[in-house]
């Protein structure tokens, strides 16, 4: 029996075969292709959406978010307060066991800077149907702008495992549509 520190007996090292030696190769070279292209992949394929990050104290944060939904309440939703912030403005959204706080109501086509944070664990923000996932942690703000583009009512769901009320962590993003309100509506009626 040997230990991890003593050299195995007899020839242990033999050199590769020219066929193993092709394959390395062949990997090396993707390996290094793929990292090439990795800086592409972010500015020309949006692969990883650009964001403001910053240290922030966790308590400051939370009291940014409840100065955000004083200022633009618009009413209550589960118990849940719904925000309705004017187009191009900071937009705070604040995770903590087992919430998002505040329910957003956005306009589509209008830019908004989105800060994600948490008040005391990892999160995870996973924006349902629409791909977009981010780590959220307590100690960051992760301003991510944004601009919808399409009018639903969409869920925010925890992807990071947060204790025994994780499944029950889901907030909700309500995206509406102006020039579709706007719009004549067809008679439904009869008479002329």
């Amino acid at each position: 029996m040997h230990t991890g520190m003593e050299s195995p007996r007899g020839i242990w090292w033999k050199p590769a075969h020219k066929a193993e030696k092709v394959w390395v190769l062949i990997a090396f070279g993707w390996c290094m292709v793929l990292f090439a292209m990795m800086p592409l992949w972010h500015l020309k394929g949006a692969q990883n959406p650009s964001g403001i990050r910053y240290r922030v104290d966790p308590n400051d944060y939370a009291r940014r978010t409840a100065e955000f939904i004083r200022t633009y309440k618009t009413g209550e939703d589960g118990g849940i307060p719904v925000v309705e912030p004017p187009p191009g403005s900071d937009v705070y959204l604040l995770g903590r066991m087992w919430s998002w706080q505040p329910v957003l109501k956005l306009r589509k086509g209008v830019q908004y800077t989105l800060h994600l944070s948490s008040l005391d664990v990892n999160h995870g923000f996973s924006l349902t149907p629409v791909n977009l996932n981010f780590q959220v942690v307590p100690g960051y703000d992760y301003g991510l702008r944004i601009v919808p583009t399409q009018a639903g009512d969409f869920r925010i769901v925890c992807n990071e495992f947060c204790g025994i009320q994780h499944h029950a962590m889901v907030g909700r993003i309500i995206v509406v549509d102006d020039s579709a309100a706007a719009a004549p509506q067809p008679s439904t009626g009869g008479g002329q």
